[in-house]
């Protein structure tokens, strides 16, 4: 069986459950998902991610997302959901909350469950890429198993 953190940062859609349950053809997988809430500090990044692809109506909009506190609930709800979505496809999944630390978080679930891989699933993030500062480029020299960057799909 393969062992994989799973680091999302929005629930999970079909199309996204159909990819990471499927990369490892019939071999089973466990799925141990990381849900990071909207960080206050990420909105000028995202804002200018959404204008570098042209959505800038998402763009406008960035300030109405919630963030920080406010962000937990639908964080917990969107987890809850891709927990479920991965069951329902056959695979064994329990998850958690990201707190502060992202990255340590990871390192230390990677270790705790002696995970095989790391999936970070995300939207694209232009600006943090070029500068290999996204979670998938800094997971790589923190974790010691190999790190997967997949883009997520829209709902």
């Amino acid at each position: 069986m393969f062992t994989t953190v799973l680091m999302i940062e929005k629930p999970l859609v079909p199309t996204d459950v159909e990819l990471v349950t499927s990369l490892h053809g019939e071999d089973p997988v466990s799925f141990f998902v990381l849900m990071q809430p909207r960080g206050e500090q990420d909105r000028l990044l995202r804002a200018l991610d959404d204008v570098a692809l042209g959505e800038l109506e998402a763009a406008v909009h960035e300030a109405d997302v919630p963030e920080g506190d406010d962000a937990l609930p639908p964080a917990r709800l969107g987890l809850e959901h891709s927990l479920k979505s991965l069951r329902d496809a056959g695979a064994e999944a329990v998850g958690r909350i990201v707190d502060k630390h992202p990255l340590d978080t990871l390192a230390k679930m990677v270790e705790e469950v002696g995970a095989d891989e790391v999936i970070v699933l995300t939207a694209p993030h232009l600006v943090e890429e070029f500068f290999h500062r996204d979670w998938a480029s800094r997971a790589r020299h923190k974790v010691g198993v190999p790190v997967l960057k997949l883009f997520a799909h829209a709902d």
